[in-house]
């Protein structure tokens, strides 16, 4: 059965194939995959495979053979350059058992680009002005490498280059109507993620494990440092019949979560806990030890966060502290270096000497230790004006992912008194 006959029956499947050595090698990021796989999505093409090969013939060609038992569509970015390692037309010809020939007209349009610039044909560019034989060519407007489409019996093989800015190009004016005529009437799929904070993956999965069964939409997890995000995708014919199911699924899911549900999207908590203290005309002040003032930061730097942060008063020791913040050395005696009594005089006191409405102290040992196998305690306290609340928590780790969890868990406390 031809291809694009099968469809009808289980809907499109694509594959990416990624091309370059330098991706194996992690020289450049492959945003190339990323911003296809998002527009197929868009127009209901469902992509089960991604794949990244060196510049090599025989594995490329091994790869496309491999994509094709399983696709219907493979798109391959990268190796249509000049230079001899630019495989990509080579391996496509030879996984689709086809001659590689000379295109007159991919040579003249790339005669045409150099002739803009003023500049004569290399031999090399000439490599550009080949493809398989029998495939769909078409010009590229940006850039000296022409593309092509093989349309094989197993499923359609399609190149763009793997310069971003030509293949996104290539991409919205070529390949997507080309694909869109093939679908005929095509289906969209659309996401929401909601994102939650000061619960680890596994809790979640305890509440919605039985939703992240359902087929259509799909809930699938990914977790963070301080939160595990919640990602509902849907699949139908229309983006209104999408939307519904994903806010059905979304109700239920909200339903069981509650207020670990922080926001949704691209939102950091930072964020929320700025523009919920701008919506409430509350100022936040901060005491940090032993954090570099990271916590007050987050704040700053959201869209309201210069509105609400009266101030952040920031020590690496406790003895700094205790002369910022112009207190009796007694009462951190008493209460012990990073204790918690301590984080909770920091907050008391803090609020007072900033003149905020709330002031939250983060409490630990400084250096954050980049060990997996380390812990230590750390201390959270916040004076809402009616009373301190102090949480303690045990946090270490790699220090990128430990300043995350402890932000996080930080500014949750915020939002939660908020609410």
């Amino acid at each position: 059965m031809p291809p694009w006959l099968r469809v009808k029956e289980r809907g499109v499947q694509a594959e990416i194939i990624s091309i370059g050595t330098e991706l194996l090698l992690g020289a450049i990021v492959d945003t190339n995959a990323a911003y296809v796989s998002r527009r197929l999505a868009e127009i209901g093409i469902d992509l089960y495979h991604r794949v990244t090969v060196g510049d090599n013939e025989g594995r490329i060609a091994r790869c496309i053979e491999e994509a094709l038992r399983r696709a219907d569509v493979v798109l391959c970015t990268g190796g249509l350059g000049p230079t001899v390692d630019d495989v990509t037309r080579q391996a496509v010809a030879r996984a689709t058992g086809r001659e590689l020939v000379l295109d007159e007209e991919m040579l003249g349009w790339i005669e045409e680009r150099f002739r803009g610039w003023g500049h004569p044909i290399s031999e090399n560019n000439r490599r550009q002005a080949f493809k398989p034989e029998g495939a769909i060519a078409i010009e590229n407007p940006v850039g000296t490498a022409p593309i092509f489409i093989v349309q094989d019996e197993r499923g359609d093989v399609i190149v763009l280059p793997g310069v971003p800015h030509e293949m996104e190009h290539l991409m919205e004016h070529e390949v997507i109507p080309y694909l869109k005529g093939k679908l005929g009437h095509q289906e969209v799929i659309k996401a929401r993620v909601l994102r939650t904070v000061g619960v680890g993956e596994s809790q979640v999965d305890s509440h919605i494990g039985d939703l992240m069964e359902s087929a259509n939409p799909t809930v699938g997890l990914a977790a963070h440092p301080g939160q595990t995000d919640v990602r509902i995708v849907a699949k139908a014919a229309s983006e209104e019949e999408a939307d519904r199911l994903i806010a059905d699924m979304e109700r239920q899911v909200c339903e069981r979560l509650g207020q670990v549900i922080y926001g949704v999207g691209k939102e950091t908590v930072a964020k929320v806990v700025a523009r919920m203290l701008a919506e409430r005309e509350l100022t936040l002040g901060t005491v940090e030890c032993g954090v570099d003032g990271i916590v007050g930061r987050q704040i700053f730097n959201a869209p309201d966060g210069p509105s609400v942060l009266g101030n952040s008063l920031i020590a690496d020791t406790v003895e700094e502290a205790i002369g910022l913040l112009d207190l009796p050395r007694s009462q951190f005696r008493r209460a012990g270096d990073f204790s918690a009594e301590a984080a909770r005089a920091a907050a008391r006191e803090g609020r007072a000497f900033l003149e905020v409405d709330l002031c939250l102290a983060v409490w630990v040992r400084a250096p954050i230790a980049d060990d997996p196998g380390e812990r230590q305690p750390m201390h959270i306290a916040l004076d809402t004006g009616q009373e301190v609340i102090v949480r303690t928590f045990q946090y270490g780790g790699h220090s990128e992912r430990a300043t995350g969890w402890l932000v996080n868990r930080a500014l949750d406390m915020v939002r939660r008194v908020v609410l």
